[in-house]
Formats: structure tokens, C-alpha cells, sequence
């Protein structure tokens, strides 16, 4: 069907493939050709496509129970909020469907802690340039981009962008309203890249030193995808509130937010909920996810794929100066900056049967399942590299 006859909203811009089917790193379109895939869902399929353990884990609870609602308890949600509490800094979770609900969420908590605690002025929410928080009102607000604020109407209050990375510009912007600093350990949308362990322990000191919270955006960075559970966790600083998604359901839609018991004290009994949010089948999937992600050698085993994949693409930087400015991200959330529109490539690589992503600041973005091999990488960085020598080629023609 053509676009012109499709009805569906017109907000995308998908290529001609129809696919039907994906096993592992591996996904075939209606026509039976197959295509290695580097992207995941946009860094969704954790544990490759189909995979048999969240296979099971869902089907079981299939046959058993679909949904019930937040009016009863999912014994479900009980399992996995102990473990996300176990392993990370927070006291309690509550559980989304979407990545963008948690960041509502999280946004949410902040402001009311301080209604809590008798300062309803503060509702400022600093955020930083290129960053992505999901497509809600409140989301773009928090991520300040024009192509995404256009057309709807006037900017939210008390949402403030600083730039990337600069430490004495946040400072400047922190006052007695300030309620809280959001920010993404790697920029997924923003050009993939990472933070610096520095900057978060100076956002964590500010945050201190003035009363205001740490939310962290790990949406697209959580999820074991740079070869620890969390991408904070490299820096050794802990957020007050953390958004997560995307990787923690393993292609099913779920997500969650997390918070210390403090930063939670305002989040009261009616104050916000979710019909959906942490379903039964959502729940028996993140379980089984959480179990394979927190397992020792799956982690390691990430790493040290995530330190070929790296190499990789230095060794592409090099070989291509006149086309890659640099190698960007984290673990297996990876980009090459180039010097021209990234979206003529990835329809190249599309025709060789590899599937990447594009993100902001002319950037090639790599997420793959984090299940891929050293072989399935090769053939992405040598599809790459052809791709890569055939625009040069071209240009010199």
C-alpha cells in the first residue's frame, strides 16, 4: 500500500520493507530476504528478536491472566521492583508503559517532593541541549527542541535547557526554584553521546549543595546496553529518580521509574497511576528480561563485544578521515559523526541488508540486540566500510 492510500497517521517516514519475522539479530521482510540487524527495535530487543526465554515467560501468562488493573495487586510488579531495588540506588518503582510515561513520571515526583516539603516554587527542571525525553507535552518541554515544540502551542513553564557538557553554564541556572537536573548518561536522539563521570558528579554535588534533585534518563542507555545495568553506574553516581524503558521489557512495551524514599515522599496514595502500567504480561516479560540482563557473564559477555564494536569503528574512523569525524557512545549504543546526512548511508546499508539508525548531529547510530557476536559485528562494519568507500568513490567520480 502507498502512503497516499494508508491510514495511518502520517508522522513517519518508513522505507518499502514489511517485516514479518526476526529470530536473534536476524529479521526477514514479506519477500523472504534477510537482514542483520544493528538497531533493535531502537535499542528495544535487549535479547534479540523472539527470544525463547520471554517467549515462554509470555505465553505462560497468556494462559493465565491478561489484565487486571492498578485496583489489585500484580504479584508481578512486587518480583521485579525488589529486584530493580536490590541492584540499584532506589526504594521504590512504579511501573509505565512506555518510556515517555516514566519521564512524566519522574517529572512528576520531583516537583511534588518539594511541594512536599513546603516549596511549591520550585518547579524549575533543568535539562541539557540535543537531549530526548520522549514526544509528550511535558517530555518536549524537557528536551526544549524546536522541531519537536513547533505547532503546539506555548512552552510549558519551568522546563530550562543548558548546554551539553558545561558544568559553569548549569550553575549559572540553578536558583532558589530550581526542583530538579534531568539528564540522559548517553544521548540516545542527541548525536549518542556519552556523558562524561566527571560532569555527573558535578550535576550530583550542584543537586546537593541546593536542595534540588538528580533525575537520570536511562531509557535508552539502562538495560545492560553499555555492558553495565545501568549506564550510571560506570560514574559511581547515584540519581534520586531514574527513568527506565525501551531494553527492560525485551520488545514488550514497559517501562518504569525508580526513586529513594525521599525523593518519593510526595507521591501519595491518588496522586498518579495508570490503568495499563505494570499489566501481567508486562510484568511476567520484565521478569524474565531482568533475569537474563543481571545475570554476571551476560554483562561481561556485553562488554566485551561492546569493546570489539568499538574498535571497529575507530578502525572505520580512520580508514575514512574525508567521511567520519568521530566514533560516539557508550558499550553497544554506538555512532560514527559524519560529515554528511547519515540517512543517504543507512539506506545504503538498508540495500546490503544491514539495519542501522540515524540520531542528531549528522550521527550513524549502531544499538544492536545486545546478544550480537563478533561475527554478526564484522559484517555490520563490513557493510559499513563498503558503504562508506562507495560515497567516496562516488564523490570523486
Amino acid at each position: 500500500m502507498s502512503a497516499a492510500e494508508s491510514h495511518i497517521l502520517p508522522v513517519y517516514a518508513p522505507p518499502e520493507q514489511i517485516f514479518v519475522r526476526g529470530e536473534g539479530c536476524w529479521i526477514w521482510d514479506d519477500k523472504g530476504d534477510k537482514y542483520l540487524d544493528c538497531i533493535a527495535g531502537i535499542a528495544v530487543n535487549a535479547l534479540g528478536h523472539a527470544p525463547p526465554v520471554l517467549q515462554k515467560a509470555l505465553t505462560e501468562q497468556a494462559s493465565k491472566l491478561w489484565h487486571t488493573s492498578n485496583m489489585f495487586k500484580v504479584k508481578g510488579q512486587e518480583e521485579l521492583a525488589a529486584k530493580y531495588v536490590r541492584d540499584s540506588f532506589a526504594d521504590v518503582v512504579f511501573f509505565t508503559n512506555s518510556g515517555t510515561e516514566a519521564i512524566e513520571g519522574a517529572l512528576k515526583t520531583a516537583r511534588k517532593y518539594h511541594t512536599a516539603n513546603g516549596n511549591p516554587e520550585k518547579i524549575d527542571i533543568i535539562g541539557f541541549q540535543g537531549s530526548f525525553h520522549g514526544r509528550s507535552y511535558a517530555a518536549i518541554n524537557a528536551s526544549g527542541n524546536p522541531n519537536y515544540l513547533e505547532g503546539f502551542g506555548p512552552r510549558l513553564p519551568g522546563f530550562i535547557q543548558a548546554p551539553f557538557g558545561d558544568l559553569e553554564e548549569v550553575k549559572k541556572l540553578v536558583g532558589p526554584t530550581t526542583a530538579a537536573i534531568i539528564i540522559e548518561p548517553v544521548q540516545g536522539e542527541g548525536g549518542v553521546r556519552a556523558v562524561s563521570d566527571e560532569f555527573l558528579r558535578g550535576l550530583r554535588k550542584l543537586c546537593d549543595d541546593n536542595g534540588a534533585l538528580l533525575i537520570f534518563d536511562e531509557v535508552q542507555s539502562g538495560a545492560g546496553r553499555t555492558g553495565r545495568m545501568w549506564a550510571h553506574q560506570w560514574s559511581g553516581v547515584t540519581p534520586d529518580i531514574m527513568a527506565v524503558a525501551k531494553g527492560v521489557g525485551g520488545g514488550f512495551p514497559m517501562g518504569a521509574f525508580l526513586a529513594t524514599k525521599e525523593a518519593a515522599k510526595g507521591m501519595v496514595k491518588g496522586v498518579h497511576g495508570t490503568t495499563f502500567g505494570g499489566n501481567p504480561l508486562a510484568m511476567a516479560v520484565g521478569n524474565a528480561c531482568y533475569d537474563e540482563l543481571s545475570k554476571p557473564e551476560f554483562l561481561e559477555r556485553v562488554n566485551v563485544v561492546a569493546n570489539h564494536l568499538g574498535q571497529a569503528l575507530e578502525g572505520i574512523k580512520d580508514r575514512h578521515p574525508e567521511l567520519v569525524v568521530a566514533v560516539t557512545g557508550k558499550g553497544l549504543l554506538r555512532g560514527l559523526k559524519l560529515k554528511i546526512d547519515p540517512k543517504g548511508i543507512q539506506g545504503k546499508l538498508r540495500d546490503r541488508k544491514v539495519l542501522v539508525g540515524v540520531a542528531g548531529d549528522n550521527v550513524l547510530r549502531l544499538a544492536p540486540p545486545l546478544v550480537i557476536d563478533e561475527e554478526q559485528v564484522r559484517q555490520a562494519i563490513d557493510a559499513i566500510d563498503a558503504v562508506l568507500a562507495a560515497q567516496m568513490a562516488e564523490a570523486g567520480a
